[in-house]
């Protein structure tokens, strides 16, 4: 389909399993190609190793999975919190003990992954959810795991999808993964074309990449100074705050005290920060 938007409900709704839910039901799934992206089938095709474990997060109709499969991968792990979607696809791949399909909320999944493959999960996540997205990632892969797919290049009026621009997201991941590449998909879609930033990051085992609740904030004008101060500290390599300012990613050299942290924001009562996992 054309029309990348989804929303057939109120988009002031929370975008929770009640929410996907209806958009299944509904069938108003505007971003679904009907086919793997060609980008991740071009890269899909580099893949040497049939039997490294590939999580597809957010996994919609999972045409990636189809391909997967169809190519000789046997360790393939896709998960959605759609119910009526999730019923759908354990239909499509009834008996086959290559793919585990999973109906939970990615954020409480608990595993080890190779490779995990983006393909429109992050831009269907509320832009408040990104710092929880990257930390997630880091968590989930092995060491020198690879995170790769497809990002937006480009905003939207409304979402979701949610886009962003290259340098926000080198700016949220910086750190936390090494970039191997992020460019301009040459290989879109034509409704699509220049749109699009393929990207491949490896993990970056060598840092600690924590998520902190932050709470005080009200305004974008004090962001500057509590990242900075943040930054300033010796160890830490990268912060990003979230668009409501309730959370703080942190990637550090080494484990940061929390009283280090409590300490860079003390110029105001007002805030506090404490650990979130």
């Amino acid at each position: 389909m054309n029309n990348d938007q989804c929303c057939v409900v109120s988009c002031n709704k929370p975008l929770d399993q009640n929410y996907w839910d209806g958009q299944y039901k509904a069938k108003s799934t505007g971003w679904d190609l009907g086919q793997v992206s060609p980008a991740i089938k071009e890269y899909i095709d580099t893949l040497q190793n049939k039997n490294c474990s590939i999580l597809i997060p957010g996994c919609g109709n999972t045409y990636e999975a189809e391909y997967l499969l169809q190519q000789g991968f046997t360790n393939i792990t896709v998960i959605d919190i759609a119910p009526t979607l999730v019923e759908n696809i354990k239909q499509k791949f009834v008996g086959n003990s290559n793919i585990k399909i999973i109906h939970g909320d990615f954020f409480e999944h608990q595993a080890q992954y190779d490779l995990i493959i983006e393909q429109t999960f992050f831009c269907a996540l509320p832009p408040t959810m990104r710092q929880k997205y990257v930390w997630k990632m880091h968590q989930l892969l092995v060491k020198d795991g690879i995170l790769g797919g497809l990002l937006f290049n480009r905003s939207f009026e409304l979402g979701p999808p949610f886009g962003g621009r290259q340098e926000e997201y080198e700016k949220l991941f910086n750190s936390a993964f090494d970039f191997l590449k992020i460019d301009v998909a040459q290989n879109s879609i034509a409704p699509r074309a220049n749109s699009e930033l393929f990207f491949e990051f490896k993990k970056n085992s060598s840092v600690k990449v924590n998520l902190y609740q932050f709470e005080g904030m009200a305004c974008e004008s004090s962001l500057t100074t509590a990242t900075t101060n943040f930054e300033g500290l010796n160890d830490v390599l990268n912060t990003s705050m979230s668009t409501n300012f309730t959370e703080v990613l942190i990637v550090s050299k080494k484990e940061i005290l929390i009283e280090e942290l409590q300490k860079a924001i003390s110029y105001d009562e007002k805030y506090s920060i404490t650990k979130s996992y």
